[in-house]
Order: structure tokens, then sequence, then C-alpha cells
């Protein structure tokens, strides 16, 4: 199988080289040179995409996780089995998997006809990921994934909780997407208005993606284009 790894955090966040880790240190990686979270599905048609070669298996782009996976597809990793996502600091659930460019680097892929993967770990009070066990917990996911292939026109969305140390394994828990809206606050500053929407308090579609993973499991939602 030939994999493609990328994210929206950038080729030097931990995310991804824990993702790299969960995939058995296999894959090419192909990741935007810095942090362009909440890029959405942008990709780059007004000027060249610098491509740097860190490495035998990884690039940096200077563009989108869009730009990433078109580039992975058609140049840097033709025929291509595989786009995973991740892992994101910060989940992507619910209306987030229209802002997110982790999200969009895997439904991309499904564009192409390629199983695309985006995974993210919800941050809880700011507490800091423990990178490894993310990695572990996402190897056991794309285990059960990679076993069940999405169907053509699909593709999958992954958002690992955030627990304390020492608390239970989280179950996998396939579920739909919440479709409730982001909390809506904003605090005004003269003439400007700055959003101040704590995530944490938003709404939950009852046995959806939010609900799953804000109450400590592990949501995987297939997404239809």
């Amino acid at each position: 199988m030939r994999i493609v790894l990328t994210n929206d955090d950038g080729i030097d966040a931990p995310g991804i080289w824990a993702l790299w880790q969960a995939l058995g240190e296999r894959g090419t990686i192909v990741a935007p040179q810095t942090h362009v979270s909440g890029c959405g599905h942008q990709v780059t048609c007004d000027r060249p995409i610098q491509v740097e070669r860190r490495s035998e298996q990884a690039f940096a782009i200077a563009g989108t996780p869009a730009d990433c996976t078109r580039l992975a597809l058609t140049h840097l990793c033709p025929g291509a089995d595989l786009v995973v996502s991740g892992i994101n600091a910060g989940g992507n659930l619910g209306a987030d998997v229209y802002i997110s460019g982790t999200v969009a680097a895997a439904r991309e892929a499904a564009l192409h006809g390629v199983t695309g993967i985006a995974v993210s770990h919800y941050i809880h009070r700011r507490r800091p990921i423990d990178w490894e066990i993310a990695a572990q917990r996402t190897a056991r996911v794309l285990d059960k994934l990679l076993g069940h292939p999405a169907e053509p026109g699909t593709y999958w969305n992954v958002n690992l909780p955030h627990l304390e140390a020492g608390a239970p394994e989280p179950e996998i828990v396939f579920c739909s997407l919440c479709v409730q809206p982001l909390p809506i606050a904003y605090e005004v500053q003269g003439d400007a208005f700055r959003y101040v929407g704590n995530y944490g308090d938003r709404a939950r579609t009852p046995g959806a993606d939010v609900e799953v993973c804000f109450s400590g499991n592990i949501a995987v939602t297939q997404i239809r284009l």
C-alpha cells in the first residue's frame, strides 16, 4: 500500500510524526511548510507552489493541505492508495469539517477516488496532548478502517478524545456528524468584533460525533461527498 501523510499544522508539527508512528513509520509525508489551520478546501492557482524536499520520504509544500494531496497524487506519490491527514492538534467535529484543512486533505483524496482519512485530537482545557498515546489510539482506528474501506464517494473523519492520564481506553464509535452550529459569541472592540466563542460549549446532536468525542470515546464518521 502506498500511503501519503499530510496535515494543516505544518510539516514540523508533532501530530504528523505521531501519525507516521501510528502507520508503522511508513508513507510519504507531503505537508505544508507552515501552519495553515482553518484554511478549508482552499487551493493555490494564482502562483507557483514551491516544493522543498526534506528527505527521501518528506516534502514541504508552500501551499494548503488540499494542494498537498493534489501534488502527492499527481506528481510526488502517483498511484497512492491512501491519504491520511493529521493528527490535528484540536478537534474537527460537526461543522468544523467545512473549515478544517485537515479534513479538506482527506476530502480531496476522495474526489480522486483514493481512500482519505482525517484524524484530529480534541484538546480539553488546554491540556497538552500526549502524542505517544495519540499515535497508539490512531493505530487502533486505522487498523479497523483499513479493514473496512470507505465506499467510493466517501471519506473518514476521526476525532480522538482528550482523556485524563490513566483513564480507560476509549471505544471506537461510528457515528454521524453533529448538525449544530459552532458557538457564536463576539466581543465588541470599537468598530471591530472579536470572536470569543467557547469550543467546548457547543451544542450537541444526540449520538453524533461531538457528543461521542466529548464523552470520552473515539468518534469515527463516514462523510459523503
